[in-house]
């Protein structure tokens, strides 16, 4: 499909470049030698008229061939993802074959082993659920808690695109897996793959007109763009399907084709044989509320309301995206850019014309290049505006004023507006395991509620009459589930990827080596003179793929080898700004080195109220960079032995000893324990 690919039937279009390129993939492309004279002639004069646009289920073979990575031969040959998956399933092996590891993504898992098993692969599946807005029903959450323990390692995480991912379940057991998640109101459908991801949008359960549209408009889009050929069920349910009734204006929008963006004879409507170049990530949100990291997905979806809260429609963002390659320079992490403003009754289509934009124009030779953001950085977003226009049938308005973001994380006690509670609760790492799942269990079954994901990997319960605030707290403080002001400020904003053992991507740790970075932070804030209460947004990857978006963090660290990081600074609190690569190799046990500077001159030069992602770049990386090289120390503070909070020199000796195995004072340790202590009364007492 050459230019007609974008045009309705006698559309004529004037191209502000002779040579635009509309297509970077010749397999979805129509061979009719009037399409091709239609380009011919397009460059040539740069004004042209088209026929109506034939769009082809099956690609058709190009004269000359282009060349694709080996994931889009498979895609073509996989009779929309059954093949060869439908077989490897069925064999005696513990894995599955390299297509079938391909295509099993889009069921929504990913093949793993424990790499630091020895003598062999240990293969197991990790699943991901699809939840848009991280909406979990009750009966879903009970259900995954039960799968966690009978076919997965025994815990849940909570991932920062509002899902579970359960991990360690054996090939043998996929099936009863995936049929328990279908059968409990879930779906795994598309939570990997290239196709569209699970949408975010704000977690909190607010009876607000603005939260509730915008959370409607996620789930209507991640409708829209959920695959309708039946591969998932076949493969899962015997082709039994469990879906809920979509709205009339989703199945219009699907189905319309009145600007040459569907695949009129394909089961697939939208993605066609070949889907998307890569995977695809949408967000939606309401003006001021950052909770979704909006700026990082492909498309960022702001409600725009007028002055009586009625929303009216929305402001688009384009091009966000954090993956990269080591030592690539080509590729990068990148903030989505402004598109423009539509009408709240044109939202689907404006998605959908930006997801044929991709689709048509995405790169399919080189998988690292795949992403949308590449294509903008390519044609510049002016370019991108006037293709995806012909697609939408439309020129986009102008984009509305909005007031500054705002980290929120909804966590704590709130209320929703609708004479009910919420609560929000903080993971760290999103890993519910242990004391800590059990009590979530008993209390979601206990009292029937729903719950949310957030993007920050935490967890928010529904529906609380306020006579169980009480009783809840109580339970929840028993299980270390304290109220955010009770949790080390580190840790209520740091995140981190699962990385080893079972990441295949991971070159050092990330999850499992957190806590002892948090910690070694802490150490460094006491050691300079920063205070309890303040607060950097810290994010740790195993490795450049950015699955916990360090790229947005003041302090991200990115592994680049074994027992070593990338540093970068800069981002913002609010998460609006792209940090920038500081240092490489940094071996873990150096940290301190490059903290320590970085802390104290922070401390003693900043202005007024300014963040340490700000001060960084005011400075500049030079100056930075300085400071570290000529750093030598502060001076440590005396031991403070204190008779008021120890009660004897023996008592004082023996939490000495005790801190020293965990890296900390003697102090430090005690405070940690009077807080939780204190913080376990308190939430007793709470109303």
């Amino acid at each position: 499909m050459a230019a007609a690919t974008f045009g309705a039937a006698n559309t004529t279009a004037t191209l502000k470049e002779p040579a635009i390129q509309l297509r970077g993939f010749d397999g979805l492309r129509s061979s009719s030698s009037s399409s091709s004279n239609s380009l011919a002639l397009t460059r040539h004069f740069g004004v042209f008229s088209l026929p109506t646009p034939r769009r082809l289920s099956t690609p058709v073979k190009p004269a000359t061939e282009t060349k694709r990575s080996k994931v889009e031969i498979i895609k073509e040959h996989s009779n929309f993802i059954r093949y060869p998956l439908n077989e490897e399933l069925l064999t005696e092996a513990p894995n599955v074959n390299e297509s079938a590891v391909q295509l099993i993504k889009f069921h929504g898992s990913y093949q793993q082993y424990n790499r630091e098993e020895r003598g062999g692969r240990s293969y197991s599946f990790m699943l991901r659920t699809k939840n848009p807005c991280g909406k979990v029903p009750n009966k879903l959450y009970l259900t995954m808690d039960d799968l966690a323990d009978q076919f997965g390692i025994g815990t849940l995480r909570l991932t920062t695109r509002q899902t579970f991912q359960l991990h360690g379940v054996v090939k043998k057991d996929l099936k009863t897996v995936m049929s328990s998640i279908i059968h409990s109101m879930g779906s795994t459908l598309g939570a990997c793959g290239d196709l569209n991801r699970n949408v975010l949008a704000p977690p909190a359960p607010l009876a607000k007109k603005d939260y509730l549209f915008a959370q409607q408009t996620a789930e209507d889009i991640a409708a829209l763009l959920t695959p309708q050929s039946g591969f998932y069920y076949d493969m899962w349910v015997d082709g039994e399907k469990f879906m809920t009734a979509e709205a009339p204006e989703v199945v219009k929008a699907r189905n319309d084709n009145s600007h040459g963006t569907n695949f009129p004879d394909s089961p697939e409507p939208i993605y066609g044989t070949q889907f998307l170049p890569r995977k695809f990530k949408i967000a939606v949100t309401v003006p001021g509320d950052n909770s979704v990291d909006i700026l990082t997905n492909d498309i960022g979806v702001v409600v725009v309301s007028d002055e009586n809260g009625e929303p009216q429609g929305f402001n688009i963002y384009v091009g966000g995206g954090m993956g990269r390659t080591h030592r690539m320079e080509s590729t990068f992490p990148r903030l989505a850019d402004p598109l423009g403003y539509v009408p709240k009754e044109d939202i689907l289509y404006a998605i959908k014309a930006i997801v044929v934009t991709q689709r048509e124009n995405g790169r399919r030779d080189d998988r690292r290049y795949s992403r949308m953001k590449y294509l903008i950085d390519s044609w510049g977003i002016e370019k991108f505006r006037d293709v995806v226009e012909q697609y939408y049938g439309k020129k986009f308005e102008q984009f509305r004023e909005l007031p500054e973001w705002e980290f929120k994380s909804h966590l704590g006690w709130h209320e929703q507006g609708d004479g009910a509670l919420f609560c929000g609760l903080h993971v760290d790492n999103g890993r519910v395991g242990g004391k800590m799942k059990t009590t979530l269990r008993e209390v979601i079954e206990k009292y029937n509620l729903d719950v949310r994901i957030t993007a920050n990997q935490n967890i928010v319960l529904c529906g609380i009459k306020k006579a169980w605030k009480r009783p809840i707290t109580t339970t929840l403080a028993q299980a270390g589930l304290l109220q955010p002001k009770y949790v080390d400020p580190l840790n209520l904003t740091a995140m981190a990827c699962p990385a080893f053992p079972l990441c295949p991507l991971a070159i050092t740790e990330a999850e499992r080596g957190i806590p002892d970075i948090l910690k070694r932070v802490r150490a460094v804030f006491e050691k300079v003179g920063l205070k309890y209460n303040e607060s950097v947004v810290i994010r740790v990857t195993g490795c450049p793929n950015g699955c916990a978006r360090p790229y947005m963090a003041e302090l991200g660290l990115v592994g680049d080898g074994p027992n070593s990081y990338q540093i970068w600074l800069g981002g913002a609190p609010n998460q609006t700004v792209l940090a920038r690569t500081f240092l490489n190799k940094v071996k873990v046990q150096d940290l301190e080195n490059v903290f320590e500077p970085l802390f104290y001159h922070w401390k003693r030069r900043r202005q007024s109220k300014e963040s340490f992602g700000d001060f960084t770049n005011r400075v500049g990386f030079e100056k930075l960079q300085e400071w570290v090289d000529k750093w030598e120390g502060v001076e440590a503070a005396p031991t403070r032995y204190n008779l008021r909070l120890f009660s004897d020199k023996d008592t004082y000796d023996k939490m000495d000893g005790l801190a020293k195995l965990q890296n900390k004072t003697a102090h430090q340790l005690a405070m940690e324990i009077v807080r939780s202590y204190v913080a376990a009364q308190e939430n007793g007492k709470a109303e």
